[in-house]
């Protein structure tokens, strides 16, 4: 992990692989807060996931999900008894992470992005850039940007494959991605 001025920088190859109970792939954690925070216990989690065989999604009561294919020919998946098919590359689902979700590979392993919020504390959405542009870091809400094909900079940071850059200060920046890069915004639910 890098911080360079309202930029942290944090590394695919930095990131530890988490094997699933169910034996069925592994677990990268992009990001998630509060820091150190587990499974129960996080407002927000990002992660990409090797799926090696099809099998039950654990449930996460009162999580919001939303999940992109990025690698591979896709998966079918059944959300409480609906079935969807995932199998555009960088095309973002969103499902409630406390259906009942099962998954069928289309055609070997895949990977796919994950982004898990806590249903009313925290809300995200999930924007997919394939050209330059601008990045707006609003007040109260933090932005995570991911490079999910080719490579990506961030102002004049470079990001491979894979890498990550969160940006916690209000302020604008410039994304240049080479490929696709996913700028998630997380915002605090407020309640009147």
């Amino acid at each position: 992990m890098t911080t360079t001025g309202r930029i942290q920088v944090l590394r695919a190859n930095e990131r530890p692989a988490t094997a699933w109970l169910n034996g069925g792939g592994v677990t990268r954690e992009v990001a998630g807060f509060p820091v150190g925070a587990g499974l129960g216990e996080f407002d927000w989690r990002v992660s990409l996931a090797d799926v090696a065989s099809a099998g039950p999604f654990s449930p996460f009561p009162g999580i919001d999900r939303v999940i992109t294919l990025v690698e591979g020919a896709g998966m079918a998946l059944t959300v409480d008894g609906a079935v969807q098919s995932i199998d555009t590359p960088f095309r973002p689902f969103a499902f409630p992470g406390d259906a009942t979700t099962d998954c069928r590979l289309l055609d070997g392993p895949v990977v796919d992005f994950n982004v898990m919020t806590r249903r009313g504390r925290v809300e995200a959405t999930v924007d997919l850039r394939t050209g330059p542009g601008s990045v707006q870091v609003p007040s109260a809400a933090t932005v995570l940007l991911v490079c999910l094909a080719g490579s990506a900079a961030v102002d004049d940071l470079e990001l491979s494959r894979y890498d990550a850059a969160l940006l916690d200060a209000p302020g604008a920046h410039q994304l240049r991605p080479d490929g696709v890069a996913a700028a998630i915004t997380f915002r605090t639910v407020t309640t009147r």
